[in-house]
């Protein structure tokens, strides 16, 4: 009897139950993940002070943005996989995740190479001005030895999702972020490295990732079994990867630039504790909308597997449940912030200042969160069936052609309130556009489709 693979599950289980089994992973390695590095910045704010939590958010923008890379190439060549595997073409699979191996490699090793040669000039650049600099520095410079590492783990995270293997892809989130709390302690609290202990505790997290995912692939719990001859370049497999990550690519590269419009907008309205109350907000950020994103991640490979079996019927129903999931988890997370946000923000610090001025702000950023995940899960519907141009513009849409003209605009007639209104502003617009052109393609393309 011949033995299912993972990945042929996608197929025929009900959506509904492959969604959950697909989603509560992803959930819970993204919860882990946001809560390492929400529990960071709580240890760095009341261990070594306010002014640490506004110099690791400046170096946030460089270290994500090459990291971003390795999710890019993963979420790129993970298309490729899941519908190929859908397709039964196993070769291409193959070969696939070798090039993907390939590309991060030499991209993140140039990169990191640029970002340490000029370190005087990204830091400042990014927001860290004044008292910022000099911590900046010290946590920038150690954590960029690592984040090669790091955008393997988040390229090979991608791909073991794509195999079917949700819960693998869990714990290659889990291993990093436990074991950064437990060096945080270590390195800050007992041996009172200051921000250098809390950037080693970084970076040897994420080299505990690495070889967690290494391990995977070598072992026999993937389906993946590549050989030398996989990592040479496969120009129209590199270009097909790139036309996909690009869309992932560019929405960490506006994440980034995003990072540095705040930074530097927020100092000259507020000064360092302007910019740390960015930073707590950004952190709530990537830790509420866990649920809503944990959806997304399991939705993914489900929509690209379906797609390249053509069955049209399952992807329609994917959709419709994806969005009907994380609207409702969405729900949650926007009451949770309304009810509790002085709360939370005393986790962080006792910094009067930041104490009295995050709580609205936070409300005004989550008030959208409800809507959000029609823009999401239909972005993300795009990337899955391999369609580039539109993926990459609605993922733009957001942050780059909404948020970004509306924070440059607004604080010049509302100030820093005007920051703040900008980005529910920028959640209504983009789901807007994303509902239409979803719409559109449901019903050109699914329902037509699958009668004709």
């Amino acid at each position: 009897m011949r033995k299912i693979p993972h990945s042929e599950s996608l197929g025929s289980k009900p959506i509904g139950k492959l969604l959950i089994q697909q989603s509560v992973p992803a959930s819970i390695g993204i919860l882990v993940m946001s809560l390492n590095i929400l529990v960071d910045t709580i240890f760095v704010g009341n261990w070594i002070g306010s002014i640490a939590i506004a110099a690791i958010n400046v170096v946030l923008p460089v270290s994500f943005f090459i990291a971003a890379l390795g999710m890019a190439i993963g979420i790129g060549g993970s298309s490729i996989i899941s519908r190929a595997l859908g397709a039964n073409d196993k070769a291409k699979a193959l070969k696939t995740f070798g090039n993907q191996i390939t590309i991060t490699i030499l991209l993140t090793t140039v990169l990191v190479s640029f970002g340490l040669y000029y370190i005087n000039d990204l830091i400042p650049a990014f927001g860290g001005k004044g008292n910022i600099f000099e911590p900046a520095k010290i946590y920038y410079r150690i954590v960029l030895y690592g984040v090669p590492l790091l955008a393997l783990c988040m390229m090979g995270n991608t791909v073991i999702r794509a195999e079917g293997k949700p819960k693998f892809a869990m714990n290659a989130m889990i291993i990093p972020s436990v074991s950064n709390l437990v060096l945080d302690y270590i390195l800050i609290y007992v041996f009172d490295m200051g921000m250098a202990g809390a950037a080693w505790a970084t970076t040897i997290s994420y080299g505990m990732c690495f070889a967690y995912v290494l391990w995977f692939f070598l072992s026999k719990n993937s389906e993946l079994k590549i050989d030398f001859s996989h990592f040479g370049i496969d120009f129209p497999i590199v270009k097909e990867i790139a036309s996909l990550g690009f869309v992932t690519l560019s929405r960490q590269a506006v994440v980034s630039i995003t990072y540095l419009i705040m930074n530097n907008i927020l100092f000259e309205l507020g000064g360092e504790s302007s910019v740390a109350v960015y930073a707590i907000i950004g952190r709530m950020l990537m830790f509420a909308l866990f649920p809503v994103l944990g959806v997304t991640q399991g939705f993914l490979p489900i929509a690209g597997y379906n797609y390249g079996a053509n069955n049209k019927q399952r992807v329609r129903e994917s959709i419709n449940k994806a969005i009907m999931y994380a609207a409702f988890l969405g729900l949650f997370v926007f009451g949770f912030i309304m009810f509790f946000a002085e709360e939370i923000v005393r986790v962080f610090t006792d910094d009067p200042r930041v104490l009295k001025d995050t709580p609205n702000a936070m409300r005004w950023v989550f008030s959208m969160i409800p809507i959000i995940a029609v823009q999401l899960i239909g972005a993300a519907y795009f990337q899955a069936i391999g369609k580039a141009v539109p993926a990459l513009l609605l993922t733009l849409t957001r942050q780059g052609f909404f948020f970004i003209p509306l924070v440059l605009v607004l604080p010049q007639f509302y100030g820093e309130i005007g920051v703040w209104i900008s980005f529910p502003l920028a959640d209504l617009l983009s789901t807007l556009v994303t509902a239409y052109f979803l719409n559109k393609e449901i019903r050109l393309n699914l329902i037509k489709s699958s009668h004709t």
